[in-house]
């Protein structure tokens, strides 16, 4: 069981990953007039939280789409890889003349587009810009292979150059991965990526079911997988190293809004269990998830960082990247960055 408290780090560490996409993570399965309104919410909703993150002293990791950097569809298209990716399903590919709907400049079509938002980010040096691949690659879907997801981490990584980042981790979309392409990114220079929980609810799947999902909707409410906290012992034992989720941060839902207090509890929880126990605790959801109700979604936000100030203060609780955690894990120490 992933919660032991044997090998544990000097202290607990908060880990925060952002899956950066706008519509392309979206486009195969939403339309614009079903989550249109999600995606523009992004442009608001990236400000408020490099503003929050900087209240809070919390660090994050903003794993982004390769596409998101580029500042017109001539530069997106002279851009695109020789070998993209041969999926079975030809609707996943954003290659299969998707082009065609997208507009010319972010002046035009904030769905496609976020070359400014990725330069403010950079402005806030405490956070990290990482890789959501370049085009929202699925490493788990029939007819795809090995050697185009390569060609896509590649491509990312060059496009990031273009703006001075050196992407150094990795969100896979729809967290799908296998041990062979993560050998990839080690090559590549990816030093971490984010891992699925440690629960059959969570395993690695192309296709999902009925009841997978019923029970993920259920374990965000009560305790059916466990805390998901991470020891230094798991965290040392691969490389690339994989930080694995802890918990997906559902957004707010009036349907279920009386259960918001059980959700809460589900996280804050998680995060003391790991303060306590010098353990890693990672939380993760996408932007476009606070798109909508976005004063709903910040203030439960801001509640679960009151907490983390508050187990910095008693447990030494540190908050980073991705990037910087696993570079502690990898040079056996730690910076203490404890909040004044």
């Amino acid at each position: 069981m992933n919660e032991t408290k044997k090998d544990t780090l000097d202290y607990g560490n908060f880990i925060i990953s952002l899956d950066f996409e706008l519509l392309w993570g979206v486009r195969d399965c939403r339309t614009k007039e079903q989550y249109g309104k999600n995606v523009l919410g992004v442009h608001t909703v990236i400000p408020r939280l490099l503003e929050t993150f900087r209240e809070y002293k919390v660090r994050a990791t903003f794993s982004t789409v390769g596409f998101l950097f580029f500042e017109n569809k001539q530069e997106l298209i002279n851009n695109v890889p020789v070998s993209s990716p041969s999926y079975k399903k030809v609707n996943l590919s954003p290659y299969n003349d998707y082009f065609d709907l997208v507009g010319d400049n972010l002046k035009v079509d904030l769905y496609h587009y976020a070359p400014t938002l990725i330069k403010l980010i950079q402005d806030y040096p405490e956070q990290e810009i990482g890789t959501h691949t370049f085009s929202h690659y699925y490493c788990l879907e029939e007819g795809q292979n090995i050697d185009e997801f390569r060609t896509d981490i590649e491509s990312a990584i060059k496009i990031g150059k273009k703006y001075g980042i050196a992407l150094t981790s990795l969100v896979f979309p729809r967290n799908q991965f296998n041990d062979e392409y993560v050998k990839v990114c080690n090559e590549l220079g990816i030093i971490c990526y984010r891992g699925n929980e440690h629960s059959w609810l969570y395993v690695a799947k192309n296709k999902d079911n009925r009841v997978r999902r019923i029970f993920r909707l259920l374990d965000a409410y009560i305790n059916i997988s466990g805390h998901n906290s991470y020891t230094k012992s798991y965290l040392k034992s691969k490389y690339p190293i994989d930080i694995p989720a802890s918990r997906f941060l559902r957004p707010y839902s009036r349907r279920l809004k009386l259960l918001d207090g059980l959700k809460l509890h589900r996280i804050k929880s998680g995060m003391s269990y790991a303060a306590r126990n010098n353990m890693t605790y990672h939380l993760w959801w996408h932007p476009h998830n606070f798109g909508v109700n976005q004063n709903e979604n910040f203030s439960f936000l801001k509640r679960i960082l009151a907490h983390y100030n508050d187990l910095n203060k008693r447990y030494n609780f540190q908050s980073n990247t991705m990037s910087e955690l696993a570079n502690h894990i990898k040079n056996g120490k730690q910076e203490n960055k404890t909040n004044q």
